[in-house]
């Protein structure tokens, strides 16, 4: 008897994964426990399912007792710079296999400092599993492996909006991502930039993102610049970039962040000066939104990837795309997914994992393609029964579609 519990499983991103890990039928028993109890008992009343139930918890508290009751937990509750190491230690305690949507750079750190405490206690916990980071990790992984003699460069870009709520988590890390240094790995060194900074200003760019548009890029402090390094040695450049639409909201976020770091009070204790930016940009949300006419999530993941096949410079660029679901989906999907194979395959390499380092992209997006029909989510066009659309550039510049 196989049993799941989800964190944070009535919140936006927690919601998908539940519904992802019930359409497997590989679980006999989910839990969802957040701390809304309300919203807990719409979602249960959602499903409409008796191997569901739901749980009350407060993660300020320990949850060690609550996590030991089960076979797998997904971690959904943000922001993670706050609750990533601490939740991941409760669940090495509990001796408990782990999965997160994790994409704070500084608690990645942390994470990963926790291998030995998990490989001790026979845990193997696969963090940073949710689209970026996360799918981003595994096509580079596929790439590396599939496609390239050797793999040069990495450009992960990202874009999301128009869902149909952000909580104060989300924003969180948005300014998070804003105020912290944001590692760049380029020309085989990591630097430090900052977005709102003319450091961080140098790597803004304009991207067309797949069924969404064109829209400039901003680096963000997401852990794959400094995890895909260490798995592959002949990378030489990864950034990690993304924005939300409508741009004009995205833009709000930087001006509320640049004049409250302005006025900062205590630059050591900036908590309670983030809520209150918190708290101005979620109320100005609905007004961006109705002013652009939004009315639905959009979004897309782009990974270009540039490097060596035969001798010769290829480049192969993946995209995953939604005109009708946003940043929910394509974080829930992943989690979701990885919690499903690591019961399949009972564990046995312990320690904690980057998404590349222990995740077969091709098992992940097999079962990706055979659930994502059932949660009837919708997602870009590709020529295989993947949800991923791959463009060859070869050394000509010829540009052709390819399968998976």
């Amino acid at each position: 008897m196989r049993e799941i519990l989800v964190l944070g499983g009535a919140g936006g991103i927690g919601q998908v994964a539940t519904k992802t890990v019930l359409a497997s039928g590989e679980f006999d028993r989910i839990v969802i426990a957040d701390l809304n109890l309300d919203a807990l008992k719409d979602f249960k009343k959602q499903l409409d399912s008796d191997s569901v139930t739901t749980l009350k918890i407060d993660a300020n508290e320990s949850l060690v007792s609550t996590i030991s009751d089960f076979d797998i937990v997904i971690n959904c509750i943000g922001p993670f710079y706050k609750y990533g190491p601490k939740i991941l230690n409760e669940a090495i305690e509990a001796k408990v296999t782990y999965v997160d949507v994790c994409d704070d750079l500084d608690a990645t750190e942390k994470q990963l400092t926790l291998n030995e405490a998990a490989a001790k206690n026979e845990v193997c916990a696969v963090i940073g599993l949710g689209n970026s980071p996360g799918l981003a990790n595994l096509l580079v992984k596929y790439a590396a492996d599939n496609l390239f003699d050797q793999i040069k460069e990495v450009d992960i870009m990202h874009i999301h909006g128009g869902e149909s709520f952000e909580g104060g988590a989300v924003i969180k890390h948005r300014i998070h991502a804003m105020v912290n240094d944001v590692p760049v790995f380029d020309n085989g060194r990591f630097k430090m930039v900052r977005l709102l900074e003319p450091s961080g200003q140098e790597y803004v760019e304009d991207c067309e993102f797949k069924d969404v548009g064109t829209y400039p890029v901003f680096p963000y402090p997401h852990p794959e610049t400094i995890t895909l390094p260490r798995e592959f040695s002949t990378l030489t450049k990864v950034t990690n970039r993304g924005v939300v639409f409508p741009f004009e909201y995205f833009n709000f976020t930087m001006e509320t962040v640049r004049e409250g770091l302005t006025n900062l009070s205590d630059p050591n204790n900036m908590d309670t000066d983030i809520d209150t930016w918190t708290s101005t940009i979620l109320a100005s949300r609905s007004n961006f939104l109705q002013k652009h006419n939004i009315t639905s999530p959009k979004g897309c993941l782009k990974v270009v990837t540039k490097g060596e096949k035969d001798g010769k410079n290829y480049q192969y660029i993946f995209s995953v795309s939604s005109q009708t679901e946003g940043a929910g989906a394509g974080t829930g999907i992943p989690a979701g997914i990885g919690a499903i194979i690591l019961a399949k395959n009972t564990a046995d390499r312990f320690g904690v994992f980057a998404p590349e380092s222990i995740i077969d992209p091709m098992e992940a997006l097999a079962l990706a393609g055979e659930i994502i029909p059932k949660l009837k989510i919708s997602l870009g066009s590709s020529t295989g029964s993947m949800p991923v659309n791959i463009i060859e550039i070869d050394p000509e510049g010829k540009v052709t579609e390819i399968d998976m």
